[in-house]
């Protein structure tokens, strides 16, 4: 089968389209045909060993840690699953493996595709649902009636995080370039603000809030100024550095490490049906052209989140 994978930590340029071998499922691992992956922000990381310490992994290391495919076979003691289902996703970080035509995963991490949108869609779901999901109803907590900041509500992450916060009941102030406003409108926002001058103080934007969720990497100044946004007894969550707490006026933070949630990824699957959670895609191209996005990427030159069709 064919796969996109690197040999060594580096630039886009070491990634290769090659021959390798098929996986076998092992105990508890269940062979997928993949439809599609996509890309993330992790992925660069990752190839470019910026995460070497933090997730050691195997070399060589195929790409991809979305997935959206078919089962095509069940290694032992695996239930629930049976050939041919449409499934979705998130592969553990240190192997990955979803730029290519076969996958071996977890049990664990998958659920069924949602119904309601193409398969290959649907490989935009997983990581950045998960990492939403995690984000708002683990670190932050969030509860119906309470004021959420959104910060960088147009990125893949930000976008889900705003659909899950005004499902659950949320006000929900959402902050991004202008080129994002309709789209954030149309998921049920209450505000939408362009970016935020954050020496202007979170009055400016209609705060404090009870919960910040911040996905814009800025400075540790700048991080710091977000602390003043929460309101008192609040909590920031971040994928983007720490926000400093506040003890005195019961301010926590905490930052995301996303993991992968087969039960999450099902409830998320669930919203997708239902009409409470919409997928925004970018763009789509070939798992063939994979070292290009990431090039791109690195560049700042991908319209927004890109699906990878496996053929």
């Amino acid at each position: 089968m064919k796969a996109v994978r690197f040999h060594e930590f580096g630039s886009s340029e070491v990634l290769r389209y090659e021959d390798v071998d098929r996986p076998v499922p092992g105990p508890g691992q269940v062979l997928v045909r993949v439809a599609a992956t996509s890309f993330n922000p992790v992925d660069d990381h990752i190839r470019a060993g910026a995460l070497a310490e933090m997730i050691p992994i195997t070399l060589p290391y195929v790409s991809g840690i979305d997935l959206a495919g078919t089962v095509e076979e069940r290694g032992a003691g695996v239930t629930g699953f049976q050939a041919g289902d449409p499934v979705v996703a998130m592969l553990p970080l240190d192997s990955a493996g979803g730029a290519a035509e076969y996958v071996a995963v977890p049990a664990g991490s998958l659920a069924a595709a949602p119904r309601t949108v193409e398969l290959a869609d649907a490989a935009a779901l997983p990581l950045t649902g998960l990492a939403a999901w995690q984000t708002a109803f683990e670190l932050a907590e969030l509860r119906s009636g309470q004021s959420v900041l959104v910060n960088g509500a147009g990125g893949g992450v930000g976008s889900l995080v705003v659909q899950l916060a005004v499902d659950a009941g949320a006000k929900v102030t959402a902050v991004d370039a202008e080129q994002h406003a309709e789209r954030l409108r149309s998921y049920g926002a209450h505000r939408v603000l362009g970016p935020l001058d954050l020496a202007a103080g979170a009055a400016a934007a209609g705060g404090p809030f009870d919960v910040v969720v911040n996905h814009v990497r800025v400075s540790a100044d700048e991080l710091a100024q977000l602390t003043a946004y929460v309101a008192d007894g609040g909590v920031a969550a971040s994928t983007a550095g720490r926000v400093p707490e506040d003890p005195a006026r019961g301010v926590r933070s905490a930052n995301l490490f996303v993991r992968p949630d087969g039960r999450q990824l099902a409830e998320l699957v669930g919203k997708v049906d239902a009409g409470a959670v919409r997928i925004h895609i970018g763009a789509y191209r070939s798992v063939a052209d994979l070292a290009a996005v990431h090039a791109e990427a690195k560049a700042g030159r991908l319209p927004g989140k890109t699906v990878v069709l496996v053929p």
